[in-house]
């Protein structure tokens, strides 16, 4: 396996629900650096400390995959969902589906 380099990014995001996320650089083998395609939350809000210091990738970005199948990526380019043909929708960020 290829090893993997990250790079602290300098964009942050918020979640009313689990705190502020800090993302990462992917450096891509013919890509270069993938910006902010991996992020995680370091410090999460007690509801969520179960995730803290896990990352979590944007399949738009990478190349994804559960139990062999490649995911797809939730749309809107905001949400980081993977979508597996076994998941039904609709899901947020489609069209109409703005305000859940």
């Amino acid at each position: 396996m290829d090893q993997v380099r990250l790079r602290p990014s300098a964009r942050r995001s918020f979640c009313e629900w689990k705190g502020e996320a800090e993302y990462f650089d992917v450096e891509g083998s013919a890509a270069g650096w993938i910006r902010n395609a991996l992020w995680r939350y370091p410090r999460p809000e007690a509801e969520a400390s179960v995730i803290a210091g896990w990352f979590a990738a944007y399949p738009s970005l990478l190349r994804c995959v559960v139990a062999g199948e490649p995911v797809r990526a939730q749309a809107g380019g905001f949400y980081g969902g993977w979508i597996t043909n076994e998941l039904v929708g609709p899901f947020k960020g489609e069209p109409g589906s703005g305000h859940w």
